[in-house]
């Protein structure tokens, strides 16, 4: 099987995703997927000709997030026409799924480039949110409308299943708080140290104005004492009923764990930052890389999927870790860096502690509670973030993965070159 190498990672700046607050919400989330394919582009020298396809996720497509925002970003970034595109949808797995494709692509021999990424404005995908609910549809995240499947596999809201595991698993906000606390201290550390600088791009208004150079999300003044004061944020949306019988996001997750009392325990200082971005990864054949003069940064060792409870809906991340390592024929031990996307705290601390990891292999650069978490851009962000970091700790293998709706995880295991 031939080798997938991936040669570059570009991304934005991550804006805060309201309207009408955050530096990219007056945007077309076009625009911000065509800012890092063009800046893939042009770093590169890339003949974008013979760019075979561009593979992007986003998870919302509708309205502007519709209609194929692969191709439609790659004609406004400028690429040839010969270069095709599509779009995918992982909830937030995308972005690793983009890039995983990809490599799967290049290995069999069928493509040779690739670039693959993803965006997400969450700035309009909350707006949408809200327009639904005042036109009445239920704001279940997955089978809405569809009794039969929620009686098969009841899904409920990912903020009230993150509270239902760290309920069962005996993990206190205490400790939540910690990690959430942690994410913002490295990732302090990390901003004042430049170390996303090598992946970073502005992203410019249509007028040439810079709109966004520098994270948006991120609050260094967290402390402990702040934490502990926020109130729980999924406690009132738990018991809420969603439609005339009574159903509430509680109640479909007691319909799998009938004895739950779920106790309530993340916040917004614990929870992923809701914030709009896009990000790029450049994925070639070697033979591609040697003809055109591309110096490869890190080759993709392997890539796996899991499925776990939908109704928790967020513990796919360690079964996934273990598949990919497997698949590898590796170890944790093998492992030098690894980035889980913390959806919610307890994504996070359950994966260090089943797994029992040393926490300084883990998110070093702080992750989603402080940098935020554009759904389908994050998994493609983080698989930059640590090719960044394994470079600059000149380390060897990273592993990514993040649990997504439906309860499922990808994984991808890189070395690099």
């Amino acid at each position: 099987m031939a080798e997938a190498l991936i040669i570059d990672a570009v991304r934005t700046p991550r804006g805060i995703g309201k309207a009408g607050k955050g530096a990219l919400a007056h945007l077309h989330p076009q625009h911000l997927a065509a800012t890092v394919l063009k800046a893939i582009a042009e770093r590169n020298g890339l003949d974008t000709a013979t760019v075979d396809d561009v593979i992007w996720s986003t998870s919302t497509q509708k309205g502007k997030q519709g209609g194929d925002l692969g191709r439609m970003a790659a004609l406004d970034a400028g690429y040839d026409i010969r270069s095709s595109g599509m779009t995918l949808d992982r909830f937030c797995g995308g972005g690793i799924t983009s890039v995983n494709l990809a490599a799967g692509m290049v290995m069999s021999g069928l493509e040779d480039c690739i670039v693959a990424g993803g965006t997400e404005m969450m700035s309009l995908t909350a707006t949408m949110a809200q327009e639904e609910r005042a036109a009445g549809f239920p704001p279940m995240l997955m089978g809405s409308g569809n009794a039969h499947l929620q009686e098969l596999h009841p899904q409920s809201h990912q903020g009230v299943c993150g509270d239902a595991i760290a309920t069962m698993e005996g993990i206190s906000r205490e400790a939540l708080d910690a990690l959430g606390l942690e994410s913002q201290k490295r990732a302090a550390a990390a901003l004042a140290e430049g170390r996303f600088a090598k992946s970073l791009v502005p992203v410019l208004n249509l007028d040439g104005s810079v709109a966004l150079d520098r994270e948006e999300y991120p609050r260094p003044d967290t402390t402990m004492e702040k934490l502990a004061e926020l109130e729980p944020a999924f406690a009132k949306l738990a018991n809420l009923p969603l439609d005339a019988e009574g159903t509430t996001f509680a109640s479909l997750i007691r319909r799998k764990y009938p004895n739950l009392d779920i106790r309530h325990v993340h916040h917004a200082g614990n929870s992923s930052g809701v914030v709009d971005g896009a990000a790029a990864v450049l994925v070639t054949s070697r033979a591609y890389a040697e003809k055109h003069g591309l110096k490869p940064r890190a080759r993709v060792v392997a890539m796996a999927n899991m499925g776990d409870c939908p109704t928790l809906m967020l513990n796919a991340p360690v079964p996934a870790a273990k598949k990919v390592l497997a698949k590898a024929g590796l170890t944790l031990d093998d492992i030098d860096l690894f980035e889980v996307n913390e959806a919610f705290a307890v994504v996070a601390e359950k994966f260090i502690r089943d797994l029992r990891l040393d926490r300084e292999k883990v998110n070093v650069n702080g992750g989603a509670i402080a940098l935020g978490h554009p759904i389908g851009a994050t998994g493609a962000i983080l698989i930059g973030t640590i090719l960044d970091e394994l470079e600059r700790r000149d380390l060897k293998r990273g592993l990514v993965t993040m649990c997504a709706a439906g309860g499922m995880a990808p994984a991808i295991i890189i070395e690099r070159v």
